[in-house]
């Protein structure tokens, strides 16, 4: 392999296993606060949560369903992740966020591995506490999305392409990339991201930078893309097999919709999160941070490594733009789409890290920013507690916070760290109030805020308000409705908002073809075809009032509409 020029890194001492467990011990402590205290939160979470739930209660995992559809919008591989740990666990609360958790811890090992093996241990140890502490890493470790498990495939992946193009450390570690990446697109599309450092790679070597020397037939080339193809092989080509033998015209819909629609066209031509070619310049500077505040400093040591032709530099930076080139040149972003680029931003970063620590001027940026968040908490507890009465009363009843002390909290906790730490570490006192917040957030606001923010309450209220002895059914219901009723139930469909009318119009017909049947119904759908049948509230949830609603419906309505659409969701 290549023996890199060290120079002018700090070399470490510290045995591995001792980085090991204070990574570990820091992950569990910042990213495994809360775990358990909560249940899924809209709007992603309960989705997810129901289909894994409805997986092993019903023992259809091939073809995800929700409320008796087939779900088409994302392969099936994280809901068998969640749906496992719920069958390990047997427990949702546990299950579901703990693919995130996971996720997460194995993502910070895999920056801390490929750091040191780069550069040396110093870089790694750094470059994972970096990427810890890095706003979006944990916010999206706290959440129970799809995300977090994607960037640990599409980590691992580089991890194992660069092992192989970066230190000829064998094929397997490039057949290991190609493999990740398959799981990562049966896990949400754009698992094929990591192929995209073969075009640095392939440009080093035309300019015949610092490259080891990879001894192998040219053939050995191909195991990347066969590995991939594998990795999407094992759902993919069951999926395909159940298509073609069941021969069901429903299931051919779901196979086009998910292999087409949802990956090519979903890209192409989005149908919603529209946002504008610069849009994920305000998602770095803001959930980037704080490491994104020492790009000024970082920019000039990797021009510096740049001019030494330094392959490790330009694979991992020339990647990393590339993956934004790639999400910015479509029309649908969401900021945590670029999620996957933060842990290599975290290891090109690691080998500087150290060194601009020492720098007052760097010190100076981060403890401002530390004092900056630990302020904000003191601001909002001040003005919701004292000058701001109807924002707190709106704050409290959406989302049941009967106290504002924990802000009073956060703020006394940074305070404490600002002072502790002082300007002289500011890196850890910016880490601290981060810490402070997560922990927080995690063991106190979730838990109290939980069963509103859930919808466990308003789902309460529902089956209270409705009459056990009559069919209900759910027009435009939200997935947490589901994970939380505990009645048989009929609805329409899932997610037909594009459909414009055509779902009140079958929940009309369903009404007026059952006169002793009710309706849950939102108040933006009420004048659609319901705006004089008799009603009863049944709550507010998600800023919005719900009624129960009885016949008769609207005669035009009903008569446009087909009661046929009707499935029933039987108790758990």
């Amino acid at each position: 392999m290549t023996q890199w020029d060290v120079q002018g890194f700090r070399q470490s001492v510290r045995p591995i296993g001792i980085d090991v467990l204070w990574i570990l011990g820091l992950a569990l402590l910042v990213l495994g606060s809360g775990l358990g205290v909560r249940d899924p939160w809209p709007a992603d979470e309960p989705r997810f949560a129901l289909i894994a739930r409805d997986m092993v209660e019903g023992g259809q995992w091939l073809f995800p369903r929700i409320g008796g559809d087939w779900y088409p919008d994302k392969p099936p591989a994280y809901f068998w992740i969640v749906a496992a740990l719920y069958t390990l666990t047997g427990s949702l609360r546990l299950a579901f966020l703990l693919p995130s958790l996971l996720a997460s811890v194995g993502t910070l090992f895999l920056v801390y591995d490929l750091g040191r093996r780069l550069w040396d241990r110093q870089s790694g140890f750094t470059a994972a506490l970096a990427l810890l502490f890095t706003l979006q890493f944990t916010l999206q470790a706290h959440m129970a999305q799809i995300d977090a498990v994607l960037c640990f495939w599409i980590t691992l992946s580089l991890y194992g392409f660069c092992r192989h193009l970066l230190r000829a450390d064998g094929w397997r570690w490039y057949a290991l990339g190609g493999f990740a990446a398959g799981l990562g697109v049966i896990t949400k599309g754009v698992g094929f991201l990591p192929f995209l450092i073969l075009i640095p790679y392939a440009l080093a070597r035309r300019w015949q930078w610092k490259l080891p020397h990879i001894e192998g037939e040219a053939w050995r080339w191909a195991l990347a893309p066969a590995t991939f193809a594998l990795g999407i092989g094992l759902w993919l080509m069951p999926m395909l097999v159940a298509v073609a033998v069941r021969g069901d015209p429903q299931l051919a819909v779901y196979r086009d919709e998910i292999l087409f629609h949802q990956t090519v066209g979903r890209y192409a031509s989005a149908w919603h999160h529209q946002r504008p070619f610069y849009y994920y310049l305000g998602t770095i500077l803001g959930l980037w941070l704080p490491l994104i505040l020492l790009l000024p400093w970082l920019v000039g040591r990797w021009w510096e490594r740049l001019r030494k032709h330094d392959a490790r530099v330009l694979l991992l930076v020339s990647w990393i733009v590339l993956v934004l080139l790639f999400f910015t040149l479509s029309s649908g972003k969401r900021g945590v789409y670029i999620l996957p680029a933060l842990p290599a931003f975290a290891v090109v970063s690691g080998p500087w890290l150290a060194g601009l620590a020492q720098r007052p001027d760097v010190r100076r940026t981060l403890f401002a920013l530390a004092l900056f968040g630990t302020l904000l908490f003191a601001a909002v507890f001040v003005a919701l507690q004292w000058f701001l009465p109807e924002q707190a009363a709106r704050v409290e009843a959406e989302l049941g916070l009967p106290t504002f002390l924990p802000l009073a909290i956060m703020a006394i906790g940074g305070a404490v760290a600002l002072a502790f730490y002082r300007t002289e570490r500011a890196p850890q006192a910016c880490a601290a109030v981060i810490a402070i917040f997560w922990f927080v957030a995690g063991w106190w606001i979730a838990p109290v805020i939980n069963d509103h923010r859930s919808g466990r309450i308003f789902m309460e209220q529902v089956q209270a308000t409705a009459a056990v002895d009559r069919p209900l059914a759910l027009l435009a219901y939200k997935e947490q409705f589901l994970l939380y009723l505990e009645r048989s139930a009929f609805n329409f469909g899932h997610a037909r908002w594009r459909e414009g009318r055509a779902e009140a119009q079958d929940a009309a017909a369903w009404l007026n073809q059952t006169p002793e049947g009710q309706l849950l119904v939102s108040e933006s759908h009420l004048p659609l075809c319901f705006a004089t049948s008799p009603r009863t509230p049944a709550g507010t949830t998600s800023r919005e009032a719900w009624w129960i609603v009885s016949p008769p419906a609207d005669a035009s309505c009903a008569a446009a509409g087909d009661a046929s659409r009707a499935r029933l969701v039987r108790a758990r």
